[in-house]
């Protein structure tokens, strides 16, 4: 059995912290989203990986290389255009040949990994398997529906009129079935190619489509909520680790990682958190549910239920919360003017201003 991951596509809603970056490099507990799946791949005994590749090519080849630090082979296959997940199956053809494989999306973070679905599918073998779980919005995700005895008999994508509120999570199975389904459906009205027609072109065809709800935490990391509420899930299972060095000075309560090379001066720390290495706290409060990166530095500051990427400066700032801060970015007071504020501000950026 093969892996298809799909680390291509634009990260749009990350905007623009994904103007520099790969969205599913983007750090969860200082470490990038892509690499939770890519260990529950290996974890669940897959070595053989594609790894669907666009814009950002050159940073995912630069993290995952050839794979051998996670035990895995790593083929690279470009996507000159994101036009669909079954247009990605169509483009990885050659390198999946006639072999059953796993699809997962680089940005999704599934809690508990896959293990135990791909020995269901292994065991059962359907023609497909995906994975359903309840949400709010379905009109925002593919969506599945089934009937009284729970087989899958209808899907679509962001449908406007929802039958169902069970949404796709963004892991699949398949055998070689699926290959003629993707040559058979067309582009929908945005223009791709959706697994979801090629999964009901399987329906309509006879071959069988299963389904699985995911009892565990999913989320699909698009947005800057959702990527702090991953945040969040995953520091709840770290455990206490100093590495770094703290002075009497300071307090460390709760679960907290300080990272080898990192420093913490005067500051007080209220876990779950995490310090990257070489970073420095002078003076500062960091609240629960807090990734700083590596090479960061927080001087007479506070902040809580944030992520901080590499490099980035805090300095005299209170107080910080519910935020993504890029990398090398510098967040300082702002000068005494009388009145007015001054911005330079890119493409899609968000800025909120108290009056």
């Amino acid at each position: 059995m093969k892996a298809l991951v799909l680390a291509g596509g634009t990260g749009s809603r990350l905007r623009p912290i994904t103007h520099t970056a790969a969205k599913q490099l983007l750090p969860v507990a200082n470490k990038p989203v892509l690499f939770y799946g890519i260990e529950a791949i290996r974890d669940a005994g897959i070595t053989e990986v594609g790894v669907v590749v666009g814009d950002t090519a050159r940073d995912i080849r630069a993290a995952l290389g050839d794979g051998s630090r996670f035990g895995i082979r790593v083929t690279y296959i470009p996507q000159e255009q994101p036009l669909g997940l079954a247009h990605a199956v169509l483009t990885a053809r050659q390198f999946l040949g006639d072999d059953d494989f796993v699809m997962y999306l680089g940005d999704n973070f599934v809690v508990g990994g896959i293990t135990a679905l791909v020995e269901e599918f292994r065991a059962e073998r359907p023609d497909a398997q995906i994975l359903l779980t309840e949400v709010s919005d379905p009109s925002a995700f593919g969506v599945a529906e089934l009937d009284a005895e729970g087989r899958v008999v209808g899907l679509e994508e962001k449908p406007a009129a929802p039958r169902s509120d069970l949404a796709l999570v963004g892991v699949y199975l398949f055998t070689p079935a699926v290959h003629e389904a993707v040559r058979a459906i067309t582009p929908s009205a945005r223009g791709e190619l959706e697994i979801t027609d090629a999964l009901q072109w399987l329906l309509d065809t006879g071959h069988r489509v299963r389904s699985t709800r995911v009892t565990g935490y999913w989320k699909d990391t698009g947005n800057v909520a959702d990527m702090l509420e991953v945040n969040r899930s995953v520091l709840d299972t770290l455990a206490t680790r100093v590495d770094g060095t703290v002075d009497a000075a300071s307090e460390l309560i709760g679960r907290v990682v300080v990272e080898a090379g990192a420093r913490v001066t005067a500051s007080r720390i209220v876990g779950p958190a995490v310090i990257g290495s070489g970073t420095t706290i002078t003076g500062s409060y960091v609240g629960p549910y807090t990734s700083i990166a590596e090479d960061c530095e927080l001087r007479d500051s506070e902040i809580e239920f944030s992520i901080v990427l590499r490099g980035a400066l805090i300095d005299g700032v209170r107080r910080v919360e519910a935020s993504l801060i890029g990398r090398e970015a510098s967040v300082t007071p702002a000068p005494q003017v009388p009145a007015a504020h001054r911005l330079v501000l890119g493409d899609h950026s968000k800025v909120q201003i108290h009056a």
